[in-house]
């Protein structure tokens, strides 16, 4: 952790809806003229697609079927690690790009499935962002979650997870459900060992929770609406949070415990503003007289 240079450090598993919550980061930091460097999880994986693809074949042949982007292993964690704690040292560092579809191959000037070469942050950055897999993850080698300033987890119930998962593979990378499912198969090992324990972790975990049948996920023919959710937000220490002003300002809200609360779906946008603007304008504001 840094006051000088602050991390604040968004983690989720695939189709999660960490795309969705830097989003609103995005908009706040817009709103309040907040400069942020952001980094992908993407970017720390260790192998490109045709790699990875071959690394797979490798362990599948030497009967490991556990072997995902999801394991410590097919990621550069040290090298994240390394950028954390360079940036909150100096606020420099450097990141690079995961290309994954033509659109992006036409904007960073790579082939699909490949990496962009390493690049140095801009100077003058209020805050390092990062969105991915593996942003609180601690281990016998790395400890990712002692950089970061404010860790978020984005955790829908998993039958969730999975039904947006399959909608997105399916509408934007072209796969079949079985070719979804099977991924899914293979990452569950790392899923309980890599993805889970960072959530113990995280400063407040977003939660979605559909109020329509999900019991299968993969016959699902649509991904339930934000109406049809709600949202558990779980503070690892409560301490400071309003909560009074929060269930009023967010009708339809209450508390659950005496660290959570739960909102409906639809204002899951409106409780992140409430939430983390103020939380952005203390660390922006720390920062600068540091």
């Amino acid at each position: 952790m840094s006051k000088k240079h602050p991390i604040i450090s968004v983690t989720g598993s695939s189709g999660a809806g960490t795309s969705t919550v830097k989003g609103t980061f995005d908009q706040i930091f817009r709103r309040e003229g907040v400069t942020a460097v952001s980094i992908e999880g993407d970017a720390f994986h260790r192998y490109n697609r045709a790699d990875m693809k071959a690394e797979l074949e490798r362990r599948y042949a030497s009967g490991d079927h556990t072997f995902s982007h999801f394991s410590y292993e097919a990621n550069v964690l040290d090298e994240l690690e390394r950028v954390f704690r360079e940036y909150g040292e100096t606020g420099g560092g450097r990141t690079r790009h995961y290309v994954h579809d033509e659109d992006e191959a036409a904007r960073y000037g790579a082939p699909p499935g490949t990496f962009t070469d390493w690049a140095a942050f801009e100077d003058g950055s209020d805050l390092l962002f990062y969105e991915g897999l593996h942003g609180a993850v601690v281990n016998g080698e790395v400890n990712l979650a002692k950089h970061a300033d404010l860790k978020i987890g984005v955790v829908p119930v998993v039958n969730l997870e999975w039904i947006q998962k399959i909608h997105r593979d399916k509408a934007s990378r072209g796969y079949t459900t079985e070719a979804v499912t099977d991924v899914i198969l293979r990452r569950m090992h790392a899923y309980v060992h890599c993805i889970t324990p960072q959530f113990t972790e995280t400063d407040i975990n977003f939660q979605r929770v559909p109020v329509v049948d999900t019991s299968n996920p993969f016959i699902a023919r649509w991904i339930p609406t934000a109406d049809e959710s709600l949202v558990v937000i779980r503070f690892k220490n409560p301490r400071g949070i309003d909560f009074p002003y929060l269930t009023q300002m967010i009708e339809g809200s209450w508390m659950s415990r005496a660290n959570s609360i739960v909102i409906p779906g639809g204002k899951m946008d409106l409780a992140m503003q409430l939430i983390f603007t103020p939380m952005i304008e203390r660390l922006v504001s720390q920062s600068k007289r540091a």
